[in-house]
């Protein structure tokens, strides 16, 4: 049992600097890249549109992150490109959702930020409930494995809410809701090296915080710059960040989760 155990918990990387600089990316990449297919590509431009280009691109999206994940659960072994494309599916697949939820649906940001909120908590203490514990090195069965990826789903929508919340409601405008979001990331660091707080909150909280601060990033890349952004092409943007995260992992091997223990 512990064999088999171990076996699956190595398909999860190890949590190190390398690991949160990829999620960073990562999490940009699902911004400029879902705004790439609902507003560039399919044509969705304004938030007061009828809501079509956000709600196919979530289904595109959709399939592919369930494809990624069934992939990942049977997958008898840690494949860093196959982790990656799954995270990267969630980032995509929550920048639309979250797109489609507060502005076509008119919940708006407060509303779909609280309402994704109370998913993350419901769906760790479910997991918690099932399991006794949320920490990920327990990545052990392929019904843990789902609560893993729905969990981290939930985190990547509502990250993408919180970031447009704090940008656009609050006229913090993209650097300096990226500022916040970099600021309590940095706190969670401070509390990880400096205090015996629980490692796993802190690792669920830094999870959710890279994401706002991805999605604030991918909107000063690509916004005009009227809005604040720097006009960069979506297509560009997120090629230029597929290669630098693929870059990263040819160039630096990650190790896997039980490894590390």
């Amino acid at each position: 049992m512990d064999e088999r155990k171990s076996e699956l918990v190595a398909k999860v990387p190890q949590v190190t600097l390398l690991f949160w600089i990829i999620k960073i990316l990562a999490t940009t990449l699902g911004e400029t890249g879902g705004d790439a297919v609902t507003m560039s590509w399919l044509g969705e431009t304004t938030p007061q549109g009828n809501g079509t280009g956000y709600l196919i691109g979530t289904a595109i999206f959709g399939v592919i992150f369930i494809a990624a994940v069934l992939v990942q659960i049977i997958a008898k072994k840690f494949h860093p490109f196959l982790y990656w494309l799954t995270i990267v599916a969630t980032t995509t697949v929550g920048t639309t959702l979250a797109d489609y939820c507060t502005r076509s649906l008119g919940i708006g940001y407060t509303g779909g930020s609280t309402i994704l909120l109370i998913c993350v908590i419901a769906s760790l203490v479910i997991w918690r409930w099932s399991t006794g514990t949320i920490s990920i090195e327990t990545v052990s069965t392929p019904r843990v494995e789902i609560f893993y990826w729905v969990t981290i789903m939930f985190s990547q929508t509502l990250g993408t809410a919180l970031g447009d919340w704090v940008a656009d409601t609050n006229e913090m405008g993209y650097l300096g809701a990226a500022a916040i979001f970099g600021g309590l990331l940095l706190l969670t660091a401070l509390l990880y090296y400096l205090t015996s707080f629980s490692r796993v909150i802190l690792f669920w909280a830094s999870f959710i915080l890279t994401r706002p601060l991805g999605a604030t990033l991918g909107d000063f890349l690509d916004k005009p710059i009227a809005q604040g952004g720097l006009a960069l092409s979506r297509y560009t943007a997120t090629l230029g960040l597929l290669v630098v995260i693929v870059a990263l992992i040819l160039i630096v091997p990650q190790k896997p989760a039980s490894k590390a223990h």
